[in-house]
């Protein structure tokens, strides 16, 4: 009894414990379950909480002082003002090039050279997209080891070879010259460019000197005036500026007598000058260049510094490419020799960037022109300045000829607000489509009437470019048998 007592106890005993167990076992697995789901729980959370923090930190990163990306002008083809865009770029590697500078830019300058540029008649341009812009203003932000004479914090003004037109911009420190304390960076950025052309042109090419007569076309633009402040300083030259009319009102007070460029500059000249002038400063090219050459005296000089002729509209025409060669006579060194005469060439880019020697001439005349400045002689000439994203103004006003002086972009400013068209409501959109699909009285559809207006349109189009591409091919061909 007691045998089957203690049996049937054992047996009671091993089915307690067997139950708990299995609950145990079976609670176990749940709560094994659970952290199992915790723990994916927590790892999906924790890889979203790291693409979450590290999105943020990329936004973060490009957001904050542009570590990622930075504001530039960019050219994606060359034509005209459409081709020009403010874009977001890569900033410029940390570690630079060796002999390289990286600039925090504030300012940069505009000039006709940016236009010929964009257009595509300049000599071996880089290819599109590429950042534009040859001169810029601001604040050393990186010096790469092996530079001397620019520490970070060094306010500079810098003239690449493009690439200018940027938030940052690494340069060579060989195109970087430093601003003096007193001199605001603004007039640095006006007078730098501007005025190492102008010395070089008046104190160099020229050489003029008192009781000389000078002709210089585009007086109202930057390097006309600063030319003229420089043969204002040398005194008693009588300066003959050409100008568009709607300047003359502006610089008439920097020159002797005016001419308006749309008149008969050669007899206008004549006119003032019967006997002739001692230096022809020409920025146009050209059928100027014999006008220029046949208004100089003995022992004269004629300097063409541009080809601005060729830009007449907003983009390129190979027809006045052409036609700028080939009003220009050939002129003969053995003609020279008989005439007494010189005739010049003039590039800043050409001597700066591509032939020896350039950039320390070009430092030493920038050095000048700072001095010229501090003593008072030299003046900021500005017309006016634009944010970067209003670029495309800037240029307009420059196609115009409107500007009187340096046009320049200031990266702290605020685009000009642009008209916004109001967008179409969805029933607005459904009543244009319906008329759009409507049929006419004669029972003809408007949509094929509109097809073949603009087939017509196409047409009459194919027929100008086609007789466009015979004028410039035979003005190409009159132009090699020229040659």
């Amino acid at each position: 009894m007691t045998d089957s007592n203690t049996k049937t106890e054992a047996q009671v005993n091993a089915e307690t414990k067997t139950e708990p167990e299995e609950a145990g076992n079976n609670e176990k697995k749940v709560i094994e379950a659970g952290d199992e789901e915790k723990k994916s729980t927590e790892t999906g959370g924790d890889k979203e909480k790291k693409s979450t923090e590290s999105g943020g930190d990329k936004e973060k990163k490009s957001t904050e002082s542009g570590e990622k990306e930075m504001r530039a002008v960019v050219l994606n083809g060359f034509g005209g003002l459409k081709s020009v865009k403010i874009g977001k770029r890569p900033i410029p590697p940390s570690n630079l090039a060796d002999g390289e500078v990286l600039i925090r830019v504030q300012l940069c300058g505009v000039s006709f050279q940016d236009l010929m540029v964009r257009q595509g008649v300049t000599e071996a341009p880089p290819k599109t997209p590429f950042i534009l812009g040859f001169e810029c203003a601001g604040v050393v932000e990186a010096v790469s080891e092996d530079v001397e004479g620019f520490k970070v914090g060094d306010r500079v003004v810098a003239l690449p070879d493009h690439r200018a037109w940027a938030e940052l911009v690494p340069v060579s420190a060989k195109y970087v010259y430093q601003v003096p304390e007193t001199m605001p960076l603004q007039e640095a950025a006006a007078v730098t460019q501007s005025y190492t052309v102008a010395y070089l042109l008046v104190n160099q090419l020229a050489n003029v000197t008192k009781g000389q007569t000078v002709v210089l076309h585009s007086a109202g633009g930057a390097v006309g005036q600063a030319v003229c402040t420089l043969l204002k300083e040398i005194g008693d030259v009588t300066v003959v500026g050409v100008a568009s009319k709607n300047k003359h009102e502006a610089i008439q007070s920097t020159v002797t007598h005016l001419i308006d460029r749309a008149s008969d500059v050669l007899a206008e000249v004549r006119k003032v000058c019967p006997d002739g002038v001692d230096v022809v400063f020409d920025c146009q090219g050209g059928e100027e260049c014999n006008r220029g050459y046949n208004l100089l005296k003995p022992l004269g000089r004629y300097i063409l510094f541009g080809s601005s002729s060729i830009v007449t509209g907003e983009t390129k025409s190979i027809l006045n490419v052409v036609k700028s060669w080939w009003q220009v006579d050939k002129v003969s060194p053995l003609r020279l020799y008989e005439d007494n005469k010189g005739i010049i060439g003039f590039s800043l880019r050409r001597l700066l960037h591509h032939q020896p020697g350039g950039e320390e001439r070009v430092r030493n005349v920038v050095k000048e022109v700072y001095r010229l400045w501090q003593s008072g002689v030299a003046k900021a000439h500005i017309d006016s300045t634009y944010a970067l994203e209003d670029v495309t103004d800037a240029m307009t006003k420059m196609h115009e000829r409107k500007n009187v002086g340096k046009l320049l972009l200031d990266l702290s400013m605020e685009p000009r607000p642009r008209p916004v068209t109001p967008a179409k409501s969805k029933k607005e959109e459904k009543d244009k489509d319906k008329d759009k699909g409507s049929v006419d009285k004669t029972g003809e559809s408007i949509d094929k009437e509109e097809e073949g207006e603009k087939e017509s349109k196409e047409g009459q189009e194919e027929e100008v470019e086609k007789s466009e591409e015979k004028v410039n091919a035979v003005c190409i061909y009159q132009l090699q048998v020229q040659l």
